[in-house]
């Protein structure tokens, strides 16, 4: 008799865990994504501000599961799952469409930007979950130097040395705070024609402090590390709208030529075909034991997955949430196969972190709530720890201290081009 067939869509942290996880089990594995590398999303913000190159911090796939003999890596964009024939829907980017057949599935397709029903801010103030997109931030924000150290006209230069992110989450708070970095440290030396006095960076959020997630302490305390670096933080400020060159609060309008939304995030639309009960942000609301009500061969994980806690709140869409999931998912995969009852998932806390730049971070891990340099260290050692393979771990490590002690960003690299200033064919 065939081996049971596990379909496992993304390659993130959840599903990559989750195919690990099925190495030794007696089961045939694909697993689909449209990107060919696995990425460690933590630090995709190092990227996107010159401090790593994308290499660092990414993987191929095949790469990764190269060792792994039951597992077969597929590339290619997964449009639907048909839950009664038990199969999905991918194409692989050109005209070829095609199909894979399962017994049992995970889906961990993750999440994109939401923009809030204002869907053509997205050209104008891009979000980071690729490398693409932070490949385009990277540009956006050097380009942005590039014009200001031409600019004759007042006006026009400040504009091109405004930044704004908006979104005090974990993203936003150091997305704000590596660019504050960049303006306190590395833009003098090259760009002769600008002072770092000259230079805004603006953090914007809605609600009444930045970073929710962690305690009312923590977040002040990144608050006043932000300021030092000379990160303007804007509470309680809803951004209105967004054009070409300024942002828009109310009344209120920012000259900035360089927006980055942080703001929030919705699921993957693929949630919609998996026929199971949504939340208000796409999510697949899903059993105890992560499968979807009706289909007991059909796991939904991480970011995907709205999955109430011990605590009564939804966890978060962050990488140890996924990681454990993609493991329970796992083994209730062999449970299933062993004709097993499938076994309720409990998230194990182990702790959120958050750096704002150099030599400062918070970190809530329970009972112990550490900031500043103890924090960074800490959030630095677990990034790196979680790395996918030794090489990438080296690299970073070395990067990151040379970084430190020189402020020198080698990484800073233009790369790519402004669609909108592309001359006519």
């Amino acid at each position: 008799m065939s081996k049971p067939r596990v379909a496992i869509i993304g390659a993130g942290f959840g599903g990559l865990t989750a195919a690990r996880a099925l190495a030794n089990a007696p089961v045939e594995v694909t697993i689909v994504d449209e990107a060919n590398h696995h990425l460690f999303q933590p630090l995709l913000y190092q990227v996107a501000t010159g401090a790593l190159s994308p290499a660092e911090i990414a993987r191929p796939i095949r790469a990764i599961l190269a060792r792994q003999a039951n597992c077969e890596v597929v590339l290619g964009k997964v449009t639907a799952v048909d839950t009664q024939q038990r199969k999905i829907e991918f194409h692989d980017g050109g005209l070829r469409n095609d199909s894979l057949p399962y017994d049992y599935l995970i889906v961990a397709a993750g999440a994109r930007h939401s923009y809030f029903g204002h869907e053509e801010w997205e050209r104008l103030a891009p979000g980071l979950k690729t490398l693409q997109d932070a490949l385009e931030i990277r540009r956006r924000i050097l380009m942005a130097f590039e014009k200001a150290d031409r600019e004759t006209d007042a006006a026009a230069k400040a504009a091109a040395l405004t930044f704004v992110v908006v979104g005090g989450g974990p993203t936003g708070v150091e997305l704000a705070g590596a660019i504050g970095e960049i303006a306190r440290h590395l833009v003098s030396p090259g760009f002769r024609n600008i002072s770092p006095s000259e230079i805004r960076v603006l953090l914007v959020e809605n609600a009444p402090r930045i970073l929710l997630s962690f305690p009312e302490d923590l977040a002040q305390a990144a608050c006043e590390s932000l300021r030092r670096i000379g990160v303007e933080v804007l509470t309680g400020s809803l951004v209105t709208g967004i054009e070409p060159g300024r942002v828009l609060m109310g009344d209120r309008a920012i000259p900035a030529l360089t927006v980055l939304w942080a703001a929030g995030v919705v699921a993957s639309p693929l949630a919609k075909s998996l026929g199971g009960p949504l939340d208000r942000a796409g999510r697949v609301m899903v059993n105890k034991d992560l499968t979807i009500p009706g289909q007991p061969n059909v796991f939904v994980i991480g970011d995907l997955a709205c999955f109430t806690h011990q605590t009564g709140h939804p966890l978060p869409g962050v990488a140890p949430v996924a990681m454990q999931m993609g493991v329970h998912a796992a083994h209730n995969i062999v449970r299933a196969c062993d004709g097993q009852a499938l076994k309720d998932f409990h998230y194990l806390d182990k702790g959120n972190l958050a750096t704002i730049g150099r030599a400062a971070a918070v970190a809530d891990l329970g009972k112990i709530k550490l900031s500043g340099l103890v924090a960074w260290i800490a959030w630095l050692a677990i990034h790196i720890f979680f790395l996918i393979g030794f090489r990438n771990r080296l690299v970073a490590i070395f990067t990151w201290a040379w970084t430190y002690v020189t402020y020198d960003r080698a990484a800073m690299l233009i790369v790519g081009s402004d669609p909108s200033s592309a001359p006519p064919s």
